[in-house]
C-alpha cells in the first residue's frame, strides 16, 4: 500500500542521533519548532514507510506544521524502501536515545516492528501508529488511521454497483505480505463487493508494493492468465495507473472498471481523465498533524493517547452510483495531497 522531509536543528548533543537516522537510511533530519528552542521543547520523532511516497511527504509536512505550532521539536526518519523493518528499527532506537516523548510510526512490517515498539514503550516513550496498525494493534499506545476496511468496503460497493449485474471477472493487485493496511483493504473490497477470498469472481491476485511500475507487470500478468477481466482492485493509485497503461496496451482501458484506495492528487486528477473510476480518499496530513499534538499533550502531563481514532475516508468519483455515498472530483481535488 503502497508512502513522507526537512528542517532545522536540533541541539548539539541530538545531532550525532540525526546523523544516524541518515545512516540507516531513510529520512535524515530534525525540525525546531517555532516556539521551542534548544533541549526545552518537546521532541517528537516521525516514523514512515519510505521519503518519497506523497502520502508519506504530506504526513510529514501535516507532522512539520503541527511541531511548529505547539514548540516541538521534530525528528524524522523513513526505510529505504517500503518493508524496510530493519531501517525503521534503527530510527526507533536512535529517536529513543535522543530523548523523544513520541514515536509517530507508519509501520513497514506490523508483526516485526513490535519488539522494537514495546522496547521504546517501556523506557517511556509514547508510540502511535499512522496509517497501519501494528499486529497485535496493542503493540501501540494508539492508532490514528483511516479506516482501510472502510476504504475497501466503500471501493467493493461502489464496483458492485457500477457492473450493475454484469458477471464480474475480478483482479486484485494488492501490496505484499505481512503489511496490514494491505489485507484489510483488499478484505473490505471483498465484503463491499458481496464474495468472500477465493470466490471464482476473483481470477487473478498480484502483488505490486503499491508501485506504478510493478502495478503494470502485474496486470500484463492478470491479462495473460484471465483476458477477460472487467474489473480491477488496485491497493493504491500508482498500481491503478501502472494497471491503466497495461490495459491500454491490450486496447481493454475503455471496457475495464479500475477502483483503487488512496486519494492522492495524481489518482483524483486521473479520475478525469477515465483512468480510474472511483477511489477512497484518506487523509495523512490530519494523522500527522493529531499525532503531534497527542504526544506534546502527554508530554505536558497529560494522558497518553489510546485506543483507535478515524481520521476519515471519502469516495470520490464524477460517476456516483444509486446506494453508494460519494464526493465529485472537485471535491477530492480541495483535499487530495501529493
Amino acid at each position: 500500500m503502497s508512502r513522507s522531509l526537512r528542517s532545522g536543528a536540533l541541539a548539539a548533543g541530538v545531532a550525532v542521533a540525526v546523523i544516524t537516522l541518515a545512516a540507516c537510511g531513510g529520512e535524515d533530519t530534525a525540525s525546531s519548532g517555532g516556539g521551542g528552542g534548544g533541549t526545552s521543547a518537546v521532541k517528537v520523532g516521525l516514523i514512515t514507510k519510505t521519503e518519497t511516497n506523497p502520502f508519506f511527504v504530506k504526513m510529514k509536512e501535516g507532522a512539520a506544521s503541527a511541531a511548529k505550532a505547539n514548540g516541538a521539536e521534530l525528528m524524522t526518519a523513513a526505510g529505504k524502501f517500503d518493508g524496510d523493518n530493519a531501517g525503521q528499527i534503527t530510527a526507533i532506537e536512535n529517536m529513543v536515545a535522543a530523548g523523544v516523548k513520541g514515536i509517530l510510526i507508519t509501520p513497514s512490517d506490523s508483526k516485526a516492528i513490535v519488539p522494537a515498539l514495546e522496547k521504546a514503550r517501556s523506557a517511556g516513550v509514547m508510540v502511535i501508529a499512522l496509517d497501519s496498525p501494528t499486529e497485535p494493534q496493542s503493540a501501540t499506545d494508539a492508532l490514528f488511521a483511516t479506516d482501510n476496511f472502510k476504504a475497501g468496503e466503500l471501493i467493493g460497493q461502489y464496483a458492485k454497483a457500477a457492473m450493475a449485474g454484469k458477471p464480474a471477472k475480478i483482479a486484485t493487485l494488492d501490496l505484499a505480505p505481512g503489511v496490514a493496511v494491505g489485507k484489510l483493504r483488499h478484505d473490505g473490497f471483498l465484503k463491499g463487493f458481496g464474495i468472500a477470498e477465493g470466490d471464482p469472481a476473483v481470477v487473478c491476485s498480484q502483488d505490486t508494493q503499491g508501485d506504478q511500475s510493478k502495478g503494470q507487470t502485474a496486470m500484463e500478468n492478470c491479462l495473460q492468465k484471465a483476458p477477460d477481466i472487467n474489473v480491477v482492485y488496485t491497493i493504491n493509485e500508482p498500481a491503478a495507473l501502472g494497471a491503466h497503461t497495461a490495459l491500454k496496451a491490450r486496447g481493454r482501458d475503455k471496457d475495464v472498471l479500475v477502483v483503487s484506495v488512496d486519494g492522492g492528487c495524481t489518482g483524483v486528477k486521473a479520475m478525469r481523465s477515465g483512468q480510474i473510476a472511483a477511489t477512497s480518499q484518506q487523509y495523512p496530513l490530519k494523522m500527522a498533524e493529531d499525532g503531534v499534538k497527542a504526544v506534546v499533550t502527554y508530554a505536558k502531563g497529560g494522558s497518553k493517547a489510546s485506543g483507535y481514532t478515524d481520521t476519515g475516508v471519502t469516495l470520490i468519483t464524477d460517476k456516483p452510483v444509486t446506494g453508494v455515498e460519494s464526493k465529485d472530483v472537485a471535491f477530492g481535488l480541495q483535499n487530495c495531497w501529493g
